[in-house]
């Protein structure tokens, strides 16, 4: 396990990458320097070829993590000023956007503001039944800034996300499950049951086989063209279908077929 002041990394079995923004008593503010070490601990476990995909989360029950912390960006009060937080901030989640392999967002508690942008940068989410996700922005008399807007529009779209932007709306998991802005609703903890069968598939799954699903999905969210988005896939099932771990998997299947 890696540990940063306010970044925990832990390595767990299966080749599972646990990320943790650790500033509890901070509601898991997104600082910049806090942005960017995650961006760079997302970077370093997608690089590395044994990691099968990174379930980033939260210290604590209360929150996945709020917005930019607002002591640090009451500074930010010109456009070049402005400009530059928000390329940094969204530099920090495309690395989430654009990690190569599955990167999954466990929302132990509310994410909101920056918070619901990082969630939503990630490629799946599991929620806790108690937490919510809310686009809170325009409470502050601000929009989006992060990349967030874009995604909620793709994910939910565009009626939906005027709706929980224009109202700053705290959705709860039964709705969000609902709009397919989560993936399972997790009633027991992230040691839990609701996790462990939600991540039983993937645990089965062949990192290279991963890998290739989440680069036909980064495609298809960069707006690639639907050639582009073949060729993806064209590549993709060379990568896989050659490798030596798809032979073994047809062996077995073989086998059991011919019993």
């Amino acid at each position: 396990m890696q540990t940063s002041k306010d970044i925990a990394v832990e390595e767990r079995a299966g080749g599972v990458v646990w990320i943790t923004v650790n500033r509890p008593g901070k509601h898991n503010a997104l600082a910049r320097r806090v942005l960017s070490e995650l961006g760079q601990a997302v970077a370093a476990a997608g690089a590395r070829p044994d990691t099968r995909f990174i379930v980033l989360t939260g210290a604590g029950d209360r929150f996945f993590a709020a917005g930019g912390d607002l002591v640090e960006l009451a500074s930010v009060r010109d456009e070049p000023a402005t400009i530059d937080m928000a390329e940094q901030s969204r530099a920090a989640l495309d690395a989430v956007r654009s990690c190569p392999l599955p990167v999954l967002a466990y929302l132990n508690g509310d994410a909101i503001g920056g918070g619901a942008e990082l969630a939503l940068a990630c490629d799946m989410r599991m929620q806790a039944s108690h937490a919510r996700i809310g686009f809170i922005q325009a409470r502050l008399a601000i929009s989006s800034a992060w990349g967030g807007g874009p995604d909620l529009c793709q994910l939910v779209g565009g009626a939906r996300a005027m709706r929980m932007m224009a109202r700053g709306e705290m959705v709860d998991a039964p709705q969000a499950l609902q709009w397919g802005l989560a993936d399972v609703v997790v009633s027991d903890g992230p040691t839990g049951e609701d996790v462990q069968a939600f991540l039983g598939p993937m645990l089965t799954c062949a990192p290279q086989v991963l890998r290739g699903i989440k680069a036909q999905t980064t495609a298809w969210r960069q707006g690639a063209s639907y050639e582009t988005r073949r060729a993806v896939e064209r590549q993709q099932v060379l990568n896989t279908w050659l490798h030596d771990d798809h032979w073994r998997a047809s062996d077995k299947f073989l086998a059991r077929s011919a019993k």
